[in-house]
């Protein structure tokens, strides 16, 4: 676990100026493009990682979720994307870092928690890849999963109007707004060692139960404030 944490951490000064350079670019953009609100940063823990779990219609909600809160965010990409180096190298600046989609599902739990356990806060799509639509889809229960492993903070983010700033498939960004809600932290039970048992499986499938109606309440508010 040390050495998958040390590879993930990303932290030098250059990564800093990119990240913070692209990210300021990214927000001024939205802000003014599309006239982008963010309420409820007070939510956010302050004194320790946690994890932030958006609702994901666009790609644009990748930008979208590194301008709510002040320090980096880290995000999951598939390995594929670091595969060319130089490209690789400017995706972790970025904050990402890579995983095996389909084939090493707890190797990619496993370096979620290191990038925790780094002190370094993490975004996880619980839907999933990008969907469509009002109604937010069946969660995965990584979300869950890897805060009873840290005892960390799950934190839901409905983000409005996305998929009409950006649709699935489009190659421009409409000037539409977008507005995004945080709510609450989540608090959840610390997984004891490496017990898979009924009464942790059926925790984490409570904790994943909670964070979809929480995700909806916020989506839907956000959607309508969105105008969408």
């Amino acid at each position: 676990m040390t050495r998958i944490a040390t590879n993930l951490t990303g932290k030098s000064l250059p990564d800093k100026i990119v990240y913070y350079t692209v990210r300021t670019i990214l927000t001024v953009f939205c802000r003014i493009w599309c006239r982008m609100q963010i309420i409820g940063r007070e939510n956010f823990p302050t004194s320790e990682p946690f994890i932030l779990a958006p609702t994901h219609r666009s790609i644009i909600d990748t930008p979208v979720s590194s301008s709510v809160y002040q320090r980096r965010m880290r995000f999951m990409g598939a390995d594929k994307w670091w595969r060319n180096k130089p490209f690789g190298k400017l995706l972790t600046a970025l904050g990402g870092f890579p995983v095996t989609r389909g084939t090493a599902d707890r190797e990619a739990l496993r370096r979620c928690i290191a990038v925790l356990d780094g002190g370094e806060p993490l975004v996880m799509f619980p839907e999933g890849e990008r969907k469509s639509g009002p109604v937010v889809q069946p969660l995965f229960e990584g979300a869950a999963y890897v805060a009873m492993k840290t005892g960390l903070s799950i934190v839901p983010v409905g983000i409005g109007g996305s998929e009409r700033v950006m649709p699935k498939g489009a190659r421009f960004i409409y000037p539409r707004k977008l507005y995004v809600i945080v709510g609450k932290p989540l608090r959840v039970p610390v997984l004891a060692g490496d017990d898979s048992g009924k009464a942790h499986r059926t925790a984490a499938k409570q904790l994943t139960t909670e964070l979809h109606a929480e995700l909806q309440r916020l989506f839907d508010l956000a959607q309508a404030r969105a105008g969408s």
